[in-house]
């Protein structure tokens, strides 16, 4: 056999190592057969032709690939995608929904020009939308003061948006306005 049929073996796993899985995605379901293998970024980005969540680092300390999942901000570089059958996945081209209005945290970052070459944009939004859920859940952060009641919603301040988007990496060092743009949308 020559190498030209070796690399197209190797590359279609045999049907014992996919399976059939449901996603739904930005509201709307998808039943893919997807290798095991497969991570969710590839198959929201390749397979959906969902671009907003970027392939950074691939090994999930950059950030650029944030979506939520079940509400839950994740790295999708990192996910299978066949472990999150039946699970709600919401990127950043979902977060307006169906209307044309943008997420009030999309217009703060416009508003703010809390990006410059974009390219961590998407994740960075994901994380924050990720991140005031967290907070108005109770969930406490490393800087969150140990007075807090448990349960209860956590003040965000400049300290614990910077800690709670710490994950999210930015190259071109907007970090003060997209503290800004969140401080914005904080009810």
């Amino acid at each position: 056999m020559d190498s030209q049929h070796d690399s197209a073996r190797v590359s279609r796993p045999p049907e014992s190592a996919r399976s059939q899985t449901t996603l739904r995605v930005n509201g709307k379901p998808h039943t893919l057969t997807v290798d095991h293998r497969r991570v969710l970024l590839d198959l929201l980005r390749e397979d959906l032709e969902l671009a907003g969540a970027k392939k950074g680092c691939d090994h999930g300390q950059c950030g650029a690939c944030t979506v939520l999942v079940d509400g839950r901000r994740v790295n999708s570089c990192l996910l299978f995608a066949v472990a999150l059958d039946g699970c709600e996945i919401t990127t950043v081209e979902g977060l307006a929904g169906d209307g044309e209005e943008l997420h009030p945290l999309q217009r703060a970052f416009l508003d703010r020009d809390a990006f410059q070459c974009g390219y961590c944009t998407p994740g960075q939004i994901c994380s924050a939308v990720g991140a005031l859920a967290e907070a108005e859940a109770g969930h406490p952060s490393h800087v969150t003061d140990p007075a807090t009641p448990s349960g209860e919603p956590v003040a965000l301040g400049r300290d614990e948006i910077r800690e709670r988007l710490s994950g999210n990496l930015c190259r071109c060092g907007a970090y003060p306005r997209i503290a800004d743009a969140i401080e914005d949308v904080i009810p």
